[in-house]
């Protein structure tokens, strides 16, 4: 027996700076893009879970209690068993999904099947999307295994074309700024894919919790520098960039208020810089387009996502824009726009 077929569309995001702070206290600052993920769901009266996906060529079939496999299908049954936990849906569903959005590139392909998958299932009453990003949260974190942050999960699930969405991720409050009409945000595909269940991530956050655990608080962006003196090694190096990154992403909210392109493509620049040296979450293909992309005219350009391949973003000016890829894609020639 079959129910009613939900379907839902959920957009991939960027994220212009504020990286690696959404588990420290940090304001972030993401933006939808046009990628998007497209999801149905439809009840199908048994205790199995049938997943199909336009990017896959067979159908998955799994039992509705079953672990996380690794694979690509754990977004998806991750949120389906949060679903039925919340008793939302019942029993085994039905679940196709089609995704433009770039796998392993940085832009949140994986929240965005949890999050759409939630969406799919939730009821009527259930209309809050700060709770949704949450529960989707838990999903990559409880199920799939990786500790991330709530960014993600709240840029996709909130967010707006054309619009930042500056989100403090103490509380999850957040503002919507628009985008200014002579900013042009440009997503680079850089052809090298990233993995975050390689432990590359994992070691990252467990560098900064070994920090907040020797600091005693959760809120690295807010703590007293003066208490860093007694870090060493990568762990120092690692708060020294949660917590000037802090600082440049509020900044950044006030260059974006002001419409001050080139004071907010100096801290994209900063960002990086400390995302290389202080993170350690760069590679070289990725440094070199980064520099490229400012020394052909973009205002800024970073890293962006949890590093270690993936995308850069740029700031460029619009009506340079054009001139500009065509330059930097000769200089080049794997990388695509996903923008």
């Amino acid at each position: 027996m079959s129910g009613e077929t939900i379907g839902v569309r959920v957009p991939g995001r960027v994220n212009l700076i504020g990286e690696w702070i959404d588990f420290s206290g940090g304001t972030v600052l993401p933006m939808p893009i046009r990628s998007e993920i497209r999801l149905t769901r439809t009840p199908n009266g048994t205790d199995t879970d049938y997943i199909q996906s336009a990017e896959f060529s067979d159908e998955v079939q799994v039992g509705i209690h079953a672990p996380a496999a690794r694979d690509w299908t754990d977004a998806i049954r991750g949120a389906l068993q949060a679903a039925r936990v919340m008793d939302w849906i019942e029993g085994g569903q039905d679940v196709t999904v089609r995704s433009d959005i770039p796998v392993g590139q940085g832009l949140s392909s994986s929240a965005a099947t949890i999050v759409a998958t939630l969406k799919a299932c939730r009821p009527a009453h259930a209309s809050d999307d700060v709770a949704l990003a949450q529960a989707a949260r838990r999903v990559e974190n409880e199920f799939m295994g990786v500790p991330c942050g709530i960014m993600d999960q709240m840029a996709v699930a909130v967010g707006r074309r054309g619009q930042v969405l500056a989100l403090d991720t103490r509380d999850c409050s957040y503002e919507l700024v628009p985008i200014p009409e002579d900013w042009e945000i440009v997503v680079i595909q850089s052809g090298v894919r990233r993995e975050l269940a390689d432990g590359s991530y994992k070691a990252r956050q467990m560098e900064c919790q070994q920090a907040m655990d020797a600091l005693g608080t959760a809120d690295l962006c807010q703590a007293d520098p003066a208490q860093f003196a007694g870090l060493d090694g990568a762990v120092a190096k690692r708060v020294r960039h949660v917590w000037s990154e802090g600082q440049r992403s509020l900044a950044a909210v006030a260059a974006l208020k002001a419409r001050d392109r080139a004071a907010f493509g100096a801290l994209m620049q900063a960002s990086h810089v400390s995302l290389r040296d202080d993170m350690e979450v760069s590679v070289p293909v990725i440094d070199r387009i980064v520099e490229d992309a400012v020394a052909l005219g973009a205002a800024g350009a970073r890293i962006t996502g949890a590093g270690f391949g993936g995308c850069v973003v740029a700031l460029v000016a619009p009506e340079s824009v054009h001139t500009w890829w065509a330059a930097l894609k000769a200089r080049h020639p794997r990388i695509e726009r996903a923008d």
